[in-house]
């Protein structure tokens, strides 16, 4: 999108409040609702409606009706907010010509007070060219939901987290100014990007630098992720300075070393093609790999001393800032305290199973009655009477523990039977199509079948 900012010298305090609302409504919103922009703006005399018309002329705002009348920013109203913030704080004063545009932002040249010429970054997810953020970045964590615009966000707050810290270190990068929004003010890197330059005076050297910084990032416990000849930046004297920083992760990320070897490969190839450099490397294939890979002039990963720094810690690499690194940690701790806890009561469930089946098959043997030897005749009528009430004894006990195995079997058959019905209506209702009850008084419609059978059987109930 062409940035304008002829039209911002126009725009009012009422259009700024009216585009500060909707943005405020998008937080919760995909379009934000006419009443609420109202609501949050509280401009006098119903103006609200009359300032989003001369927003949607300028394209500061979208329109849409399809489910009911809302509004959403576009980027261009995300533009002259964080331009309008900006000179308020005073860090520039006027906005010049474009001079770089990539995959996922633009840069122009802007002027402060005195003159000074610095940079602007503003970054546009979502173009056609980059819309994979889900899966080449870290920007959502455990978030479900998200919009362009926060995403854009989000990138800005991390590459000025990261250039104030490299930095600090004394890497060679712009030095970065003020961040709001989606826009990142830095100092301009005087120099032409490395893609542009076709000869240098000691390519050697220049390589050689290239490849220390590559190594460097690693040491300090960061890699680039995107280090090639279209942002690495060289002036007249071959000094070179890094740009281009969202996408950095930690060397203890999983894809760390493929990363890392991706930016050399990318030096290395781009030295060899347009400077014809000829690198002597030994090849991999003997038993001891390793020793041939501390031998060979690459550098390797696994070979690379990480005690430098621990940036990617400071920073949270694979994040913004602490706090939320901190909730991403809390997050993972407590999907890995359920799994625990889910694991071990599918342990103790087992483990009573395996209880209940040994003693399920643990029948005691039923005594038998001792042999009766004859003896005298009394003792024969007293012990005949004492096992005849034994055995009714034990034919009531075994018929009543029939019965209550009989009423437990019927408890259990109709607990099982609710549960099923219960299943049945949670599945239809989570499908959408769960079906309507029947009325009590159905049978009560008057004319039909069900209410005549309903007569006839109050006159055979009556007799």
């Amino acid at each position: 999108m062409k940035l304008d900012v002829d039209v911002l010298r126009y725009l009012s305090k009422e259009d700024f409040r009216v585009l500060t609302a909707v943005e405020m409504g998008m937080r919760n919103h995909e379009i934000v609702p006419s009443e609420l922009v109202d609501r949050i703006a509280s401009l006098k005399h119903g103006g609200t409606y009359k300032v989003l018309k001369n927003l949607l002329k300028h394209k500061l705002v979208h329109h849409d009706s399809s489910k009911y009348d809302g509004f959403r920013l576009t980027y261009l109203g995300y533009d002259f907010l964080a331009i309008k913030t900006m000179v308020n704080r005073g860090v520039f004063a006027s906005v010049g010509r474009q001079i770089g545009v990539g995959k996922e932002s633009d840069i122009f040249e802007v002027a402060s007070e005195d003159g000074t010429i610095l940079a602007m970054k503003l970054h546009r997810l979502g173009r056609v060219s980059f819309r994979a953020v889900k899966s080449k970045r870290d920007y959502l964590k455990h978030r479900r939901s998200y919009n362009w615009l926060y995403l854009s966000r989000l990138a800005a707050l991390k590459e000025f987290s990261f250039m104030k810290a490299l930095e600090e270190h004394g890497f060679p990068v712009p030095n970065a100014l003020d961040c709001n929004r989606h826009c990142v003010i830095m100092s301009l890197v005087p120099g032409y990007p490395l893609v542009q330059v076709k000869e240098l005076q000691n390519p050697e050297m220049v390589f050689e630098r290239i490849i220390g910084l590559v190594v460097c990032l690693a040491e300090h416990g960061l890699i680039h992720c995107d280090f090639n000849e279209f942002n690495i930046m060289i002036d007249d004297d071959e000094n070179v300075a890094m740009i281009d920083f969202p996408q950095m992760v930690s060397v203890s990320h999983r894809n760390a070393q493929m990363y890392f070897d991706r930016d050399v490969e990318c030096i290395y190839k781009f030295f060899g093609k347009r400077f014809n450099l000829s690198f002597e490397e030994q090849a991999d294939h003997s038993d001891s790999a390793e020793e041939d890979a501390e031998d060979s002039s690459r550098p390797c990963f696994s070979s690379i001393n990480k005690t430098a720094g621990f940036l990617d810690k400071e920073l949270a690499a694979s994040g913004f800032t602490r706090k939320d690194q901190a909730d991403m940690d809390k997050f993972i701790e407590e999907g890995s305290d359920e799994d625990a806890v889910s694991g071990d009561e599918e342990d103790a469930s087992d483990s009573t199973e395996a209880i209940v089946r040994d003693t399920d098959a643990l029948h005691l043997s039923e005594q038998q009655p001792e042999q009766i030897q004859e003896g005298d005749g009394a003792d024969k009528d007293e012990t005949r009477q004492r096992v005849a009430a034994s055995r009714h004894e034990s034919e009531a006990q075994d018929g009543s523990e029939e019965r209550g195995e009989c009423e437990e079997d019927a408890c259990d058959a109709e607990l099982v039977k609710r549960l099923n019905k219960q299943r049945r209506r949670a599945i239809a209702a989570a499908h959408g199509g769960r079906k309507a009850l029947a009325s009590r008084n159905s049978y009560k419609d008057k004319g039909g079948r069900s209410s005549h059978n309903s007569k006839i059987q109050k006159q055979l109930s009556g007799w």
